[in-house]
């Protein structure tokens, strides 16, 4: 996987998000925002795997958020990031109907989100964009992004240039239409993180 510099950033700073949170979590299992933020730097990590490695990733930030609202159930950034975590499940799901129950959950925990903070403007915007989410879906798979992106954890076969100039333009597509989420997300978990804790300096 080719990462750019500031892919490859991103991935370093949400790794130690998610390392850091693990540690905190074995200190103190009950603190809903360690909880959060966990999930927060999964669900960005997620962007960077494969697809089953990714929902692998995904379901884990949901069973993290699932805890923080055990613990804290008006806890509304969690309630919004397991919005972002159904909604990033649906796109990596092909079937249409099984997709659709996972943007209807995504729409649910964007509401409450939306309940418990109102003048939220990026609650407020993915609720929006939550109820065209099935829409983008379909044109999604439609291209064939669905396979591609199934091909692409699969074993890799040799491909024309146009096939390549193909697989790329969808995986700009994706990254187009799932790039609120990614952001979104990377958002929330970067200020949460940043307020409970400074990185150490690099290692020289």
């Amino acid at each position: 996987m080719d990462l750019q510099q500031s892919d490859f950033d991103r991935l370093l700073f949400f790794e130690h998000a998610r390392k850091t949170a693990e540690v905190a979590y074995s200190q103190n299992p009950l603190d809903a925002d360690n909880l959060t933020r966990w999930a927060g730097a999964l669900l960005e990590l997620s962007q960077f795997q494969n697809v089953p490695e990714s929902k692998k990733m995904i379901q884990d930030a949901i069973t993290k958020l699932d805890e923080a609202l055990v613990i804290n159930p008006k806890k509304h950034d969690a309630l919004w990031c397991l919005g972002n975590a159904h909604t990033s499940n649906a796109f990596l799901t092909p079937d249409h109907d099984e997709a659709k129950d996972y943007f209807d959950k995504a729409a649910v925990y964007f509401q409450k989100a939306v309940d418990e903070e109102p003048e939220n403007e990026l609650y407020r915007k993915s609720l929006e964009v939550a109820a065209k989410a099935p829409e983008l879906h379909m044109e999604i798979h439609k291209h064939g992004f669905g396979q591609q992106a199934i091909g692409a954890a699969g074993p890799s076969s040799s491909s024309s240039g146009a096939k390549t100039a193909k697989k790329k333009k969808s995986s700009d597509l994706n990254y187009d239409i799932c790039g609120w989420v990614i952001l979104a997300v990377c958002v929330v978990a970067w200020v949460g993180f940043a307020k409970s804790h400074v990185p150490p300096p690099p290692p020289r």
